[in-house]
């Protein structure tokens, strides 16, 4: 059994996916089970990975565990897991956390939850993706109302992932022998600029985009309104300041699953609907 946490996110929900079609046995961890759509054959349990003792039930017979990062008691959510029999860990987390600048938000979280797993005596496998190309949903409200998308950090290229792809590592990871104790750096098959992006998605819908860049200024207002002040401050150390590199292109999905990553249009087309739907 394989305990997949996040169950219904970007990428937990692609991995519960791809496990159960390779007829693995499935537990879904989610806030709501009764309210998760799932596919056939993964089993819906309830549990906070913020309140370890909350999981004994969705523990029970598991012997691989798909761990996001960032929760207050990792060690201690690891020490239930490896007193449940766990026999190995994947951990999602990210570039920055190669930084281990626990000054910022988002790599101190990474940094930590990674420190975890590596004290956790399971044998562990840590996924480090890049951008999700995923990220680009977050523009359909200004779809909706126009074919102007503003963004921030326009003159960064990012190397983003399918999180289909990430799902694909960790499916390996999770079965095969040979990834214990690997940090995989995960990401897509070219750097784009926002501006590529919005191109390409203009291709897919049929839509004339443009791609407006914002300001710094500007963009710290729009950020501000939608996370927290100190998330804000890690994206612009890691992307105006240029603290952080997502431009180059790993081979590590290739190397494991043997299929080149999916570009962004792939991405694009299959998802076409949510931005039509927007």
């Amino acid at each position: 059994m394989i305990l997949v946490t996040g169950a219904t996110g970007n990428v937990g929900s692609e991995l519960v996916r791809t496990l159960t079609q390779a007829g693995q046995p499935v537990r879904a961890l989610t806030r709501d089970p009764d309210a998760a759509a799932l596919p056939s054959g993964a089993e819906a349990v309830g549990g906070d990975l913020n309140r370890p003792r909350t999981l004994t039930q969705a523990l029970d017979g598991v012997h691989g565990l798909f761990l996001l990062p960032g929760y207050e008691d990792l060690p201690a959510l690891l020490r239930g897991a490896r007193q449940a029999g766990v026999e190995r860990v994947v951990l999602l987390s990210g570039g920055s956390a190669a930084l281990e600048d626990l000054d910022n938000a988002v790599s101190r979280y990474m940094t930590l939850s990674e420190r975890a797993v590596r004290a956790s005596g399971l044998p562990w496998t840590i996924l480090r993706p890049r951008s999700f190309m995923s990220n680009a949903l977050r523009w359909r409200p200004q779809l909706r109302t126009g074919d102007v998308v503003r963004v921030p950090f326009a003159d960064v290229p990012v190397a983003a992932i399918d999180p289909h792809d990430i799902a694909a590592v960790a499916a390996r990871a999770l079965l095969d022998d040979g990834h214990d104790g690997r940090v995989h750096e995960l990401t897509g098959p070219q750097p784009l600029l926002p501006a590529d992006q919005v191109a390409v998605l203009a291709r897919v819908l049929g839509r004339s985009l443009r791609c407006q860049p914002l300001t710094n200024a500007e963009a710290r207002i729009e950020m501000a309104a939608v996370m927290p002040k100190e998330y804000v401050e890690a994206f612009f150390r890691f992307f105006a300041d240029g603290m952080l590199d997502e431009s180059r292109v790993h081979p590590t999905v290739r190397e494991v699953t043997g299929r080149p990553p999916r570009t962004f249009e792939q991405w694009a087309h299959a998802h076409a609907d949510a931005f039509r739907q927007s």
